[in-house]
C-alpha cells in the first residue's frame, strides 16, 4: 500500500476510534485507551532499534522517564507551555540521550549492549533520585487543567494526543520498513560484518535507530506526569514499561510495524483487564506468560505465525480454488 493511502487510512481509523469513545462517553475508555496507546507507541520505539536493526535494548524504561522528567521541569519553569511542546522537548532530550549512549554503546554487541542500556536506566534513575529540583526520591506533583477548548475533558485531550503519536509512531515505522533505511537496518540486523564490509555506514544507521527509538519513546513518556498527576522515580523507571517495550514486539513479532501495534493492542488490552479485575500483578505476570508462550511456540510472533500458517495452507487453497473454478465452455 503507497504512502498516500496509508496515511489517510490511519488517520482515518483513529478519528473513528476516537469518535466512537465520545459517543459512548465512558471514561475508562479513554484511560484504557490512553495506556494502550502509549504502548503502541514505546513498541513501535523498541522495534525500531531491536527489531529492524537487531539490538536489543533493556532500558526503554530510561528513555521513558526522561520524557516525563522533561515535562516535570517544562511544568515548574513554565506551566502554561503547551502539552506538544513538552512532548517535542521530551524526545528531544531522550533522542539526544539515545544519541550519546549509541555513540558510546554500539560498539559493543549482542547481551554486552543490552547490559549497558540496563546499567543507563540505573545511572538516570541515580541521577533523578538526587535531583532535588525534579522532587528527587519524594516525586513531583502535576496538576493537570480540568479541560481544553473544543475536546472538554482533558483526559479526552490527553488520549488524543497519545492517538496522534500513535499514528505518528506506526507511519514513521513503516516508512522506515520500505525505504533504503531499513533496508540498512535489515543488513545490520541479518549479519552486520557483512554490512559494514559491503559498504553498509552501520555506525551511522546504528546511531539514527537509537536516537528515533529514544525520541518515540520519550515522547511517549512526557504526558505521562498529566495522565497520573504524580511522578516519582519508582513509577516513571517503573519495571513495566521495559518489559512491556519488549514483550509486545516480541509477542506480535519484531521487523515489521503491524507485528508490534498487533502485540501491544492484545497484550496492553489484556493487561489492563486484569489490572481492573484483580491486580497489576496479575497484569505483569500475563505479560510474561504470554512472552514464554511465544518464545516456545511461536519465536516470530503472531504475524509470523500468521505468515507460516499461511505458506502451508497455500497449496491446500490454490487446489480448493481450482477445483472449484467454473470449466470453461
Amino acid at each position: 500500500m503507497p504512502f498516500r493511502l496509508f496515511f489517510p487510512i490511519c488517520v482515518t481509523v483513529a478519528a473513528l476510534v476516537f469518535g466512537y469513545a465520545v459517543v459512548t462517553g465512558e471514561d475508562y475508555q479513554f484511560v484504557a485507551g490512553y495506556l494502550v496507546l502509549q504502548y503502541v507507541v514505546m513498541a513501535q520505539a523498541w522495534n525500531i532499534l531491536g527489531g529492524y536493526t537487531g539490538y536489543v535494548n533493556f532500558g526503554s524504561a530510561a528513555f521513558f522517564a526522561l520524557g516525563a522528567y522533561t515535562t516535570v521541569v517544562f511544568y515548574k519553569l513554565y506551566p502554561a507551555l503547551p502539552l506538544p511542546l513538552m512532548m517535542l522537548a521530551g524526545g528531544a532530550v531522550s533522542g539526544l540521550v539515545g544519541l550519546g549512549t549509541g555513540y558510546l554503546a554500539l560498539r559493543l554487541r549482542g547481551a554486552y549492549f543490552a547490559i549497558a542500556t540496563l546499567a543507563l536506566a540505573v545511572v538516570l534513575q541515580t541521577l533523578i533520585v538526587n535531583w532535588d529540583f525534579v522532587g528527587s526520591s519524594r516525586g513531583a506533583y502535576v496538576i493537570r487543567p480540568d479541560g481544553v477548548p473544543i475536546i472538554g475533558d482533558y483526559m479526552h485531550y490527553l488520549a488524543l494526543v497519545m492517538l496522534a503519536l500513535a499514528v505518528a509512531a506506526i507511519t514513521i515505522a513503516r516508512t522506515i520498513e520500505r525505504s533504503r533505511l531499513g533496508y540498512g537496518f535489515a543488513a545490520i540486523r541479518d549479519d552486520e560484518l557483512a554490512a559494514e564490509a559491503s559498504g553498509v555506514p552501520t555506525l551511522r544507521l546504528k546511531l539514527i535507530a537509537t536516537t528515533l527509538s529514544g525520541a518515540l519513546m520519550g515522547m511517549a513518556g512526557a504526558p505521562y506526569p498529566y495522565f497520573i498527576g504524580y511522578v516519582q522515580p519508582t513509577s516513571a523507571f517503573a519495571l513495566d514499561y521495559a518489559v512491556n517495550a519488549i514483550a509486545m514486539p516480541m509477542i506480535g513479532g519484531t521487523g515489521s510495524w503491524i507485528g508490534p501495534l498487533v502485540g501491544a493492542i492484545l497484550v496492553a488490552g489484556l493487561e489492563q483487564r486484569a489490572t481492573v479485575t484483580y491486580s497489576s500483578e496479575i497484569g505483569l505476570l500475563i505479560v510474561g506468560l504470554l512472552l514464554v508462550l511465544f518464545v516456545v511456540v511461536a519465536p516470530d510472533g503472531i504475524v509470523g505465525l500468521v505468515r507460516t500458517l499461511y505458506r502451508l495452507a497455500r497449496p491446500f487453497l490454490i487446489r480448493m480454488r481450482a477445483r472449484w473454478r467454473p470449466a470453461a465452455p
